[in-house]
């Protein structure tokens, strides 16, 4: 049977198989406008969110993240919740008891590993030193990707009509960017 399936097919087989994968009794939110978000990210998207940290975590020799199924539904049900409730704006993720980072785009769908280079981009404006960043730059989605105490990952993205954007939440447990303490 899966040899007569096409590609396009098969993965909304897949993705409907990942959407369906909840406790009985509990359902995920119905979409209301983008596409469906699995409540985990798919297996290779998975790794390419791990691998992408992890790259950066040893580059300044901090120990690698661990996968988090809870946090990556948190993070699917937050950006389920902003395309379908907000428009796909991003979250406001101040009072979470998770770090958390976001990635908004326009036009395109960004890949994993591209939302994580991106963060890590900020690496260029942090000092370590004086556990500082250049004068009007922000480091602080860079220092939670390496946050030393942070070992647990979970990534989510919607598809949003808005622009035909994407928006890209990970969360990390614990937390980082404590104020006082430097990130490794």
């Amino acid at each position: 049977m899966l040899k007569n399936l096409s590609a396009t097919a098969f993965t909304a087989l897949v993705l409907l198989l990942l959407t369906c994968q909840c406790p009985a009794g509990a359902a995920p939110p119905p979409p209301t406008g983008g596409t469906t978000v699995p409540a985990v990210a798919p297996p290779n998207a998975t790794q390419e969110y791990l691998e992408a940290h992890n790259q950066a975590r040893a580059e300044v020799g901090v120990g690698p993240l661990q996968w988090s199924q809870p946090l990556a539904k948190s993070a699917s049900l937050t950006v389920r919740l902003q395309r379908d409730k907000q428009n796909c704006s991003f979250a406001n993720l101040a009072n979470s008891r998770y770090g958390g980072n976001q990635l908004w785009s326009s036009g395109f769908t960004v890949a994993p590993r591209v939302a994580v280079d991106t963060w890590v981009e900020e690496k260029k404006f942090y000092n370590y030193e004086s556990n500082s960043c250049a004068p009007d730059h922000r480091c602080g989605v860079y220092t939670q990707v390496v946050w030393k105490k942070s070992v647990e990952l979970g990534c989510a993205q919607a598809k949003c009509p808005k622009e035909q954007s994407t928006l890209t939440i990970c969360f990390y447990n614990p937390p980082g960017n404590v104020v006082g303490e430097k990130p490794y």
